[in-house]
């Protein structure tokens, strides 16, 4: 993570943020290409010789300029709607290493993936399967599927991030995952590719991983033995990232690594049980690639007291990051100026009409002024893709940094969009 502070001067690789904000309008996000980068570097070793595919997640962050990176990297994509498709189309991901999740793919949306001829439909419900082998026929194709399992795995995270436990709505269950195995050459215009399993996000153990593997090599034999050969096993992503502590604040710091768990040891716990599986392996990380990269840079515009309590009123707003409102997440919030006088505890909030409008609470820095400038860290994933234009709120800026240079991605929405006929 190129975030450090130099001469207290907060950098994102050698740009100064505090330059970058004199000529960028706050609030706007601030994304290090170089972190993105080693990121993707970092979690494609971790496989060693083992053949697989990393299938970036775009959900996390769907900025042109990063998905063309990857592309030029040799990732995949893993997608969940058409809109997502077609942006990694355009980014110039090979379709062949496109798959397909989501729990209601719409027709329009299959058909789109049909004709792209993407790697797999990762399937969520037996419903699904049908439609399928439907649309298909009228296609006069094979649709490439992977059959989605809900292993019943808890990775103890937020509710609304855990995706592979039996009360949640992705994937099928394992029984009937077996019987479906049974079934599959029934439907013509089905063909198994693969078998995928993704149990959440911001998983921070091994453990996890670990059940994941044991499933997916058990399902893996099941297949054999009904003489299905598979082409891969997607085991997932949601490699954790730090959000506490991500960066030291003081006048002096370095780089940090802004990973929760080594990709090592996560793909050795993945692989111990799948070593037999000589297909490829496919992992789908969006928040590990791109979390770290990313800051949300903001303006203070007042400072108050009321019961009690001291609030400092930014101009970036929950419309811009959502994940404090909806998640409760932290996210470490900094000065862009590091200066030594006494520390304070307040509430960063934002301008939007909601009481659940903050970016921290209980957050302690120093003493605020109207204009000085704060960084919401580790802001990459599920920043600006998550944000809206509630309270007719444009959307804000991206802006890359490239060393000891940066550009406008994409420049902050026009008010004027806003108002359509």
């Amino acid at each position: 993570m190129h975030f450090y502070y130099s001469s207290a001067h907060l950098m994102c690789e050698q740009m100064p943020v505090a330059e970058i904000a004199q000529q960028v309008e706050t609030p706007f996000y601030l994304y290090s290409r170089r972190t993105y980068q080693e990121n993707f570097h970092t979690i494609a070793a971790a496989f060693g010789g083992r053949p697989h595919r990393i299938c970036y997640a775009l959900k996390a962050n769907t900025n042109p300029h990063l998905l063309r990176d990857f592309a030029a990297l040799g990732a995949g994509a893993d997608v969940v709607s058409g809109g997502e498709l077609r942006f990694a189309l355009q980014a110039g991901i090979a379709a062949r290493t496109i798959v397909f999740a989501g729990v209601g793919k719409r027709d329009d949306e299959i058909r789109a993936g049909l004709e792209a001829g993407i790697h797999g439909f990762h399937v969520e419900s037996e419903a699904e399967l049908e439609n399928l082998q439907a649309l298909a026929q009228q296609q006069g194709l094979h649709a490439p599927v992977a059959l989605r399992v809900n292993p019943n795995i808890n990775i103890q995270g937020h509710p609304y991030i855990s995706t592979g436990r039996s009360a949640d709505k992705f994937g099928i269950e394992l029984e009937r995952v077996h019987a479906l195995l049974k079934e599959m050459r029934r439907r013509p215009h089905v063909r198994l590719v693969g078998l995928h399993s993704h149990i959440g996000s911001q998983i921070l153990s091994l453990n996890p991983y670990k059940e994941v593997g044991k499933a997916l090599a058990q399902l893996a034999q099941a297949a054999h033995a009904e003489g299905l050969e598979l082409e891969y096993l997607d085991v997932g992503g949601g490699l954790g990232v730090i959000y506490e502590e991500a960066m030291k604040v003081a006048a002096e710091t370095q780089p940090r690594n802004g990973l929760a768990l080594s990709p090592q040891e996560v793909i050795k716990n993945l692989m111990h049980a799948l070593a037999n599986f000589s297909g490829e392996i496919i992992f789908e990380p969006g928040r590990a690639l791109v979390a770290t990269c990313g800051i949300l840079v903001t303006r203070v515009l007042y400072t108050k007291i009321s019961g009690g309590k001291q609030f400092v009123i930014a101009d970036a707003s929950m419309t811009d990051l959502l994940r404090p409102s909806l998640y409760q997440a932290y996210h470490q919030i900094v000065p862009v100026a590091y200066r030594e006088n006494a520390r304070q505890k307040c509430d960063v909030v934002g301008p939007v009409c909601e009481s659940g409008d903050f970016l921290g609470k209980e957050r302690e820095l120093p003493e605020m002024k109207r204009g000085d400038l704060l960084a919401i860290m580790t802001a990459g994933a599920y920043g600006f893709s998550l944000s809206s234009n509630y309270n007719a709120r444009p959307r804000p800026a991206e802006v890359i940094v490239d060393g000891g240079s940066f550009f406008i991605s994409r420049p902050r929405q026009a008010l004027e969009t806003l108002w359509q006929n």
